[in-house]
């Protein structure tokens, strides 16, 4: 899923798909843990989808709320 097609979905839509994907990737390492996958890079591209699903979902709350941004301290 491209960044384009995930900035389209809605924050509902969105979290859904981070739950469905986490559930995925749990039964993707389960199943790779009894006999090897096919493809195992599956694993990787499932832990990366759900990192761009989250850091959208992150940009999203710190636009609605700007306080919510960390601060650095040096």
């Amino acid at each position: 899923m491209k960044m384009q097609e995930i900035r389209e979905l809605t924050t509902k839509e969105l979290l859904e798909k981070i739950r469905d994907e986490k559930r995925r990737l749990v039964e993707l390492r389960l199943t790779h843990a009894i006999s090897p996958l096919e493809n195992p890079y599956e694993i990787r591209n499932t832990k990366r989808l759900i990192a761009r699903l989250k850091t959208e979902l992150r940009q999203r709350q710190l636009a609605e709320n700007p306080s919510l941004k960390k601060t650095k301290k040096n």
